[in-house]
């Protein structure tokens, strides 16, 4: 198999560690990008591909967290990763830690962790990699490398999210309260909404958002309420799929651009988070990304006196 056979193959692997440790898709295409060229570069053919290229691109995420902690201390409102609809990389016999590993509430869970430390644990706790290969990766002893894990186990154990365990149930209730949405039905909105339901957005500053958090299932039905009439007036569709793992949609205009995303975090055959992604700096990976300042405009000028 030659260079470029190898490091196709792999590729879905590698994706997968950056993403996790990023929460950014171009950031993580970047990173194996750049993991290639050192591949290609390399003067002697590693003995494990895949224990050098998993090495190279977990250093490489690890410098560029180091650098992106500071950027998002910044950042205008909540932060979330960048929406992903498909984790290219499939492992059955770890189906469960790949899934967990991916959503939105998980990989902010990992925010609390330092670079090194989220690194050893997405190697070892998600992708199941021996504390050797962990070593050489981060250039740590085997024997920090357990003790870096224990440390993260720590951190997170309290905020593990949990999530309806019947993805079926949790698909269906997802598409009913879509189909409310679509259909103005707001009533039947609050229907599917937790007593303490919160809605977050993560604008950046670069797109309309009223305001980051709304907690309560009355004000978060209020919420989409106004929003309603507002998606109707620009024409906006409302197209279900996974993000992250998770049920939720994306919203596009008339001409298909993509205006934002919502991750629905539900439990207990209710919807417990609503987490919203506007910033069209986190869109543009899944095709042409609408102006939200130019629909809210739009909807605004079409809004007749009576609404």
């Amino acid at each position: 198999m030659t260079r470029v056979e190898e490091f196709q193959e792999l590729r879905p692997l590698l994706f997968s560690i950056a993403y996790r440790l990023l929460g950014s898709v171009s950031e993580a295409e970047d990173a194996v990008q750049e993991t290639w060229l050192r591949y290609e570069a390399a003067p002697t053919p590693p003995a494990s591909a895949k224990a050098f290229l998993s090495a190279v691109v977990t250093r490489i995420s690890i410098d560029v967290l180091r650098s992106a902690r500071a950027r998002r201390e910044e950042y205008v409102g909540p932060w979330f990763p960048e929406p992903l609809l498909t984790d290219p990389y499939q492992d059955p016999e770890r189906s469960a830690e790949l899934a967990d590993s991916l959503s939105m509430a998980a990989l902010l869970l990992l925010e609390r962790l330092s670079p090194l430390e989220r690194a050893v644990f997405v190697l070892r706790e998600v992708f199941g990699f021996e504390y050797p290969e962990i070593a050489s990766a981060v250039g740590r002893s085997e024997a920090a490398c357990r003790q870096l894990v224990v440390r993260a186990r720590r951190h997170l154990d309290a905020g593990r999210p949990r999530f309806e365990t019947d993805r079926k149930e949790r698909d269906e209730l997802a598409g009913r309260f879509l189909d409310a949405f679509r259909d103005g039905d707001v009533d039947g909105l609050r229907e599917f909404l937790a007593a303490d339901v919160q809605m977050v957005g993560d604008g950046g500053g670069k797109a309309p958002q009223w305001a980051d958090r709304f907690i309560g299932a009355e004000n978060v039905a209020r919420v989409l309420a106004a929003l309603v009439p507002l998606f109707a007036r620009i024409g906006a569709k409302v197209e279900p799929h996974q993000i992250n793992g998770q049920p939720g949609a994306i919203f596009r205009d008339r001409d298909g651009k993509v205006l934002n995303t919502w991750a629905l975090d539900i439990l207990d055959g209710q919807i417990q988070t609503i987490r919203t992604v506007n910033n069209p700096d986190k869109l543009g990976h899944m095709g042409p990304v609408a102006d939200a300042w130019a629909a809210l405009r739009e909807a605004n000028q079409a809004r007749r006196p009576t609404d």
